[in-house]
């Protein structure tokens, strides 16, 4: 607060560029970070990014039943999905301890903008 009782603008500035440096931080490391899910025992697995693409896939040789392709082509395709969900399980807690700490503060509690709703 200034002597006139009304915010402090600098303050309120200084605050806002230092949790924008902070998300562009948060951001970059998104989109650098590589998370890994995997199904049926390791015998697939599915790496995602920081933000949520697939950037891989992986299915062990033992996955496949070759005296029943028909069978196993269904249960690749279950464990391609349940390692790709997994992955994106582990996508989403990265991304909260990312870019939760500065949601909290956007909401004006702890280290928030305290007196901007919102902010």
């Amino acid at each position: 607060m200034n002597p006139g009782g009304g915010m402090d603008m600098q303050a309120i500035l200084q605050q806002a560029q230092q949790m924008q440096q902070q998300l562009l931080a948060a951001q970059q490391e998104l989109d650098e970070a590589k998370v890994t899910g995997t199904s049926g025992g390791g015998l697939v697995s599915a790496t995602v990014s920081g933000r949520g693409q697939v950037v891989d896939v992986a299915i062990d040789p033992k996955a496949i039943d070759p005296d029943d392709l028909s069978d196993s082509a269904q249960t690749i395709a279950d464990l391609v999905i349940a390692a790709i969900r997994d992955a994106e399980r582990e996508v989403e807690k990265l991304q909260q301890d990312k870019m939760g700490p500065l949601a909290e503060g956007l909401g004006g509690g702890p280290g928030g903008m305290p007196g901007l709703p919102g902010f």
